[in-house]
């Protein structure tokens, strides 16, 4: 489904490409919908897993731009391992196919608003020595606009563009300490 997308794959690719027979997909997951909702699960799973694991360890001290090199640096790392699961994911928001199903649909739902979650948690982490209600502002204020920058790494990353990973991790860290270091400034 990440390389056809949802209508493009029909449950006979997937008889085909698994080997499994058509009667254990519908007794499992009884539509192709709900085939598409756990795989969904199960990636995000071990994606936030993946990102729980990566940043185990924050570093104490330093500035917010630091602090935000050091998670988004991670996140690069987990975004190299996790491609398939995030191209499906992001196959599915740009083409609207879940659209069609709405167990996938609100599933892929679901993990977004986790994703712009986590993002909040590593912003305002990041931002935490500036205090909590500090913290607070600038992570709900820049979570939405880190998560693009997120999505558009990843993008990148499929297009082959030449850009390593790491290099838009520590772009969107430089923006958005800027843009927090900026908010907390006009207040």
């Amino acid at each position: 489904m990440s390389v056809r997308g949802y209508a493009g794959t029909s449950m006979s690719t997937l008889v085909k490409e698994t080997g499994l027979p058509k009667s254990a997909f519908y007794h499992h997951f009884e539509s192709k919908a709900g085939l598409l909702s756990a795989v969904m699960a199960q990636g995000a799973q071990g994606f936030f897993d993946a990102m729980r694991e990566a940043h185990r360890t924050p570093p104490e001290g330093g500035t917010p731009r630091e602090r935000l090199r050091w998670y988004l640096g991670r996140t690069g790392e987990v975004i190299e391992n996790r491609e398939e699961f995030l191209r499906l994911l992001l196959v599915l928001v740009m083409s609207h196919e879940a659209a069609e199903a709405s167990e996938a649909l609100a599933t892929v739902q679901s993990v977004r608003d986790e994703g712009r979650a986590y993002m909040r948690v590593m912003i305002r982490s990041a931002f935490a020595g500036e205090g909590e209600a500090a913290a607070d502002r600038v992570a709900d204020a820049l979570a939405h606009f880190c998560m693009g920058g997120f999505d558009g790494a990843f993008v990148s990353l499929q297009s082959a563009d030449g850009k390593p990973i790491a290099q838009f991790m520590e772009e969107l860290a430089d923006a958005t300490a800027a843009l927090g270091e900026a908010l907390l400034a006009t207040r």
